[in-house]
């Protein structure tokens, strides 16, 4: 027996023998934990936004080959589903848990004081990164995360629910639910960077996100070649912005111009063709608030397929550096050995609105840009310098041929691709399966085939049990019934539930009582769009269906109900300590971006900004400095205070729209050393703001108009305006004159005003 472990040595398992000397010793090292032999690499790759019918696969004319292979090689899957939101969906990818279980009823933007939405994934539910490490497999995260609390996003942390706080060893990508895809705010590890290249350079993310997805895997199979990888790619395409490379754009143009009736026409005639709907499956019927294309003026058509032309774009481009990350494994022998997993988030994106949108922050504050705007940026739609989310009936067309969209739990909402390849481990080819499954029985799947049971405890932390089961029953044996027997969705309170076959649905509209919500019946086996409501057919069934819904939601934390939308939760709502509750802050130049959730909330009150300067060095020492001293936003919102010529100004940009206050000529010079704006509430979302140079007033002006509760996406920096600048006044990111701010000091009035609760539909 070995002798125990001298106190003070922290190798508490040793199993050798400590004698005086090493002669009367004898040494021991514990096995390394590896994967079982022969286990697969995993690549795990998530799309944002695209919906049922948005790749070639499954019936969409964008060109998506480097899928539509992977589907060729492998499985397609028809009656797959996720929930209606992105967080969500993420978390239940990444746990095999119901998303209301591990904390994410809603967005990690958000924590409304309930177990179910606390924004971030409970320790309870290991992620598959963890389980995979402790298991032998190296792993790395790539693109959008969007699981750890917003206002935990900072350099101030906590970096517990990062990547790397969660399983991840290497992460390259942004933590927030979007990002300018030109000029995204990265996070490389546990630290900001900014993007390598600029866009006349010809940056775009998603070739960035590839880039280094196959930088991991050469470091990771260069030093360890046997060891299996888990790559998780989540690319932010495509949601909004939609923005690709030129060259894609001009692939697409024109190409929409026969408008969303007759592209919806052909997808849904080449999905039967492909068998990736069942023979007899129906077109469903318009949604609600989609005109018929032939309806809309020569403008709006216009504006609307350009929109669509963006989307196209994105996602084809994506595709085409997806297949980059193909080809590489292929060059190193890899690729046949990798389980590819490729799926979709949620539904099409409803949130452009009826007549699409150039500016994303609009639809956030419940405005809708008119035609005109949109009109006046139409050259613009897909570039650096625009920020865009197409119509509703382009989202109907990504759905195709299914109802409602993205936030709903009616198939358009919920129901998704999945395409699984894997070329030593798959015999199928090609072909469709109809099982039910859902994304909590993705990550069962993957630990079913790397070989590994999910534990009971996880660094000392009891686990709830994994909701999901595997599909691999499903590989073999295209006939083989379901293993899922129920599966429970909720989103701003609509409501659904699948029991064998069955489908009970409820779509609600904010400000009504749960007692005013109609609920539909479905046979989703007779009926895969959900056209045919059986609801006065078969009442004993539906109030079966409804009564085991309230059940699921008593069983995973889904109450209590909550259709109040993403801006008033994560505005009004704020955990204690939050940063947001700050009325006082100071930064110093070459500090990293603080992202805008993690922002005090400058919205709909007083504040001071106050910038300190020392003496210019060298040469400019008699000339004024001049640069930006603080931003917040982007092109789509925020602000912006900074020197030009002399001149000293706070521009506020309302969703696209600049209000400008500028100082006279030559009120600031080498020899200032204070520089402040004071903006003072007059009203409700405006009032007055004031130009001060070493105290002295030296210009005014209103802002009449400012943001009733989103500001922007983009974050917070000092010295300069780094990303998607704030103005147009300025070219790049017009950093301050070196060396000579020294600060800059916020605060805010301590009382926010109240904002009214609007219900939306």
């Amino acid at each position: 027996m070995a002798d125990p472990t001298p106190p003070g040595n922290s190798d508490l398992d040793f199993k050798g023998r400590i004698g005086a000397t090493w002669q009367e010793s004898r040494p021991w090292w514990p096995d390394p934990v590896r994967a079982k032999e022969g286990a697969p690499n995993i690549v795990l790759v998530l799309y944002d936004d695209v919906g049922f019918g948005s790749f070639g696969s499954y019936g969409s004319e964008i060109a998506t080959p480097t899928m539509d292979a992977l589907a060729e090689g492998g499985l397609r899957y028809n009656n797959f589903h996720v929930t209606p939101l992105c967080s969500p969906t993420r978390a239940s990818l990444l746990t095999g848990r119901n998303h209301h279980s591990v904390g994410m009823a809603f967005l990690a933007n958000a924590d409304s004081g309930f177990p179910g939405t606390r924004g971030h994934v409970s320790k309870q539910a290991a992620t598959l990164a963890e389980m995979l490490k402790s298991s032998g497999y190296n792993t790395m995260c790539l693109g959008k995360w969007h699981i750890a609390p917003i206002d935990q996003t900072s350099a101030a942390g906590p970096y517990d629910q990062w990547p790397l706080g969660r399983g991840f060893e290497r992460f390259y990508g942004f933590l927030d639910a979007l990002t300018d895809h030109f000029y995204p705010d990265l996070v490389h590890d546990n630290h900001r960077v900014d993007p390598p290249k600029t866009p006349e350079q010809g940056y775009h993310l998603t070739d960035d996100l590839v880039d280094h997805a196959i930088d991991f895997v050469r470091d990771q199979v260069s030093a360890s070649g046997e060891k299996p990888f888990f790559t998780y790619l989540a690319f932010g395409s495509a949601h909004c912005p939609h923005q690709a490379p030129q060259a894609f754009l001009d692939k697409y143009r024109g190409k929409y111009d026969e408008g969303w009736d007759v592209i919806r026409e052909r997808r849904y005639r080449r999905q039967l063709e492909l068998g990736v709907i069942p023979k007899g499956t129906e077109l469903a019927p318009r949604n609600q608030g989609v005109e018929p294309w032939d309806s809309l003026s020569a403008d709006e058509k216009l504006v609307a397929a350009r929109l669509q032309e963006a989307f196209a774009a994105m996602v084809d481009h994506t595709d085409h550096a997806l297949g980059r990350f193909v080809d590489y494994l292929k060059d190193i022998g890899k690729f046949d050995n990798t389980i590819f997993v490729v799926l979709a988030d949620n539904g099409a994106s409803q949130e452009g609105g009826a007549g699409g949108t150039t500016n994303i922050v609009a639809y956030e504050n419940g405005n809708q840009p008119d035609l005109a705007y949109n009109l006046a940026r139409l050259d613009q739609i897909g570039g650096p310098r625009s920020h865009t989310n197409y119509p509703h009936g382009w989202a109907q067309v990504g759905n195709t041929p299914l109802r409602r969209y993205k936030q709903n739990t009616h198939a358009g909402g919920v129901r998704a691709p999945l395409i699984v390849s894997w070329r030593d481990g798959l015999k199928a080819r090609g072909d469709v399966r109809s099982q039910f499954h859902h994304v909590i029985d993705v990550a069962p799947t993957i630990l079913d085939l790397a070989g590994i049971t999910a534990p009971q405890v996880y660094n000392g932390v009891p686990q709830m049990p994994v909701h999901g089961v595997s599909m691999r029953y499903s590989f073999e044996d295209a006939a083989a019934p379901t293993r899922r027997e129920t599966q429970y969705f909720e989103m701003f309170t609509h409501r659904a539930i699948w029991h064998d076959g069955w489908k009970a649905v409820s779509f609600h509209r904010r400000g009504n009582t749960y007692d005013q919500d109609s609920w539909e019946l479905y046979n989703l086996d007779e009926d895969f769009s959900e056209c045919r409501d059986l609801a006065a057919q078969h009442p004993e069934r539906l109030q079966n269906l409804i009564g085991r819904w309230w059940a699921e939601a008593g069983r995973f934390g889904v109450l209590p109900l909550d259709d109040r939308g993403f801006p008033e939760r994560a505005v009004r709502y704020q955990s204690h300590g939050s940063p947001r509750l700050r009325t006082r802050l100071v930064l110093y130049p070459g500090m990293s971006r603080i992202p805008s959730g993690a922002a005090p909330l400058m919205i709909n009150r007083s504040f001071r900004i106050t910038a300190r300067l020392g003496e210019a060095s060298g040469g400019g020492a008699n000339e004024a400095p001049q640069g930006v001293i603080v931003s917040l936003g982007d092109l789509s919102g925020g602000f912006t205070m900074y020197v030009q010529s002399g001149r000293l100004f706070y521009e506020y940009n309302h969703e696209g729209t600049p209000y400008r206050i500028e100082s006279a000529a030559g009120a600031v010079t080498a020899q200032s050393r204070t520089l402040e704006f004071v903006f003072e509430r007059t009203a409700d979302y405006a009032g007055t703001g004031r130009l001060l140079v070493d105290g002295k007033a030296v210009g005014e002006g209103v802002i009449p108009r400012s943001a009733r509760w989103f500001i922007s996406w983009s974050a917070l920096d000092v010295g300069r305006d780094s990303l998607s600048r704030v103005s147009d006044a300025y070219t790049d990111e017009f950093a301050f004159t070196p060396g000579v701010l020294q600060r800059v000091e916020i605060e805010l009035e301590p009382q926010q005003h109240p904002v009214d609760h609007q219900p939306m539909d």
